[in-house]
Parts: structure tokens; sequence; C-alpha cells
């Protein structure tokens, strides 16, 4: 009698020493990274609702848990090999859709969600996409310098050129942010150089997070006046 192979599969305990998936949930950095994406959560949730001060804010702080993440994870002592791959696995993950559908959606949503706002999300969801998987297999050139630019920069540059959306028509800015978006893809995956912002920079992008959030918490406080 031959036993099939799905037959074997649901049979197989696991093994005593494998830790469950929720376990990994626990771990300090990775309780940061998904702080993290809430925030891109957040920030999708009010792009579609055309909400898009909340929405750089949320995608912001999603850079700011996206860094302390990484901060954590060095400064914190006995973390096993298992829990380093995971955090890994689950930052990269984490990173394409704060870095690369948050966007995406952003744009589809000020472009009213017109068919031809579709190339352009697909650009910035693609692009981050492989750049992901090539910084995964090869990462920094060196201890401070990457290939290309890195999707986090996106969401700072982003955040920063929204603030001027409100100096033209809705239909010129639509056109800026689309090429300001596919520029920045480009950007991502081109064969040039872009250091490593670490050490001062991180407090430096600490007071760029809260005075951004500060100045589109006025913007959203003035609308609903």
């Amino acid at each position: 009698m031959t036993i099939s192979q799905s037959s074997c599969d649901q049979d197989t305990p696991v093994p005593a020493s494998q830790k469950t998936i929720l376990s990994f949930a626990k771990d300090l950095p990775n309780i940061c990274s998904l702080v993290g994406l809430l925030c891109s959560v957040l920030a999708i949730y009010y792009a579609v609702l055309e909400i898009f001060s909340a929405a750089m804010i949320g995608m912001l702080w999603a850079v700011f848990f996206d860094w302390s993440d990484g901060i954590i994870a060095r400064r914190q002592k006995g973390r096993t090999e298992e829990q380093q791959l995971i955090g890994k696995q689950l930052d990269s993950l984490i990173d394409i859709i704060s870095f690369g559908i948050c966007p995406a959606v952003i744009l589809l949503s000020y472009g009213q969600f017109s068919p031809w706002f579709l190339p352009g999300a697909f650009v910035i969801v693609s692009t981050s996409a492989i750049r992901l998987s090539y910084f995964n297999v090869f990462g920094l050139i060196d201890d401070s310098t990457y290939m290309g630019l890195a999707l986090d920069n996106n969401v700072i540059v982003l955040a920063f050129a929204f603030l001027f959306n409100g100096f033209a028509s809705q239909t010129v800015s639509a056109v800026f942010l689309y090429v300001l978006i596919v520029t920045l893809a480009i950007l991502n995956v081109a064969p040039i150089r872009t250091p490593k912002f670490t050490g001062k920079w991180y407090y430096i992008l600490t007071v760029y997070a809260l005075g951004m959030t500060v100045i589109y918490g006025w913007i959203l406080w003035s609308k609903n006046q």
C-alpha cells in the first residue's frame, strides 16, 4: 500500500525545538517593525479617503520605525540567529508595503484612480520588489554605501514635495507627483552609489518626522475649521 505525499506531510509532527510563528512577534525589533507596518496601513487608508496630509504623517512614521528596528536589533543582546533571520525577512516584506505599495496607492488616489496612473503605480511597486530582492542577495556595496537610492528616501522626498501640492491646480499637481514618483523609482534601481544614513541622521530623521507631523497636523486642523 502506498501513502501519498500529502498524507505524510499532514502526519509529520513539528519538531519540538521549532518555534511557533507568533513567538517571533514578541521580539522587540519585530514589534517595532510591525508598528511601522501599522503606520503604513493607516497611510494607505487615509490615501484612499483622500486625506493626504494624514497619509504623509503615516508614511513618515513608517520610515522612523523602519530605521528604529535596526537600531534596536543591533543593541539588543541575546537575539538568536533565527530571530535575526526572521527579522530581516519581516523588515523586507514590510518595506515593499511602506515604500512601494503605499506611494503607489497615494499616486492612484491623487489621480482619482484614473487608468493613466496605473503604469506609474506599477513602476514604483515593481522597482521596489526588484530593489529589495537585489538587496536581500547582495546587501550593501560596503558598510555605508547602497547600490541605487534606498526606498525610504522616496517617502522623505515625497512628504516634502507634497507640501507644495496646493500651489497649483489638481491636474498639474497630479502630473508633478506622477513624474516625481517615477523618477524616484528609476533612481531606486539605477547603478549609482548612495550613502547609507546612520548615526546622527537618525536624530535628523526624528526631528524631520516631528516637524512634518506638526506641519501636516496644522494643515489638517485648518481644513476642519
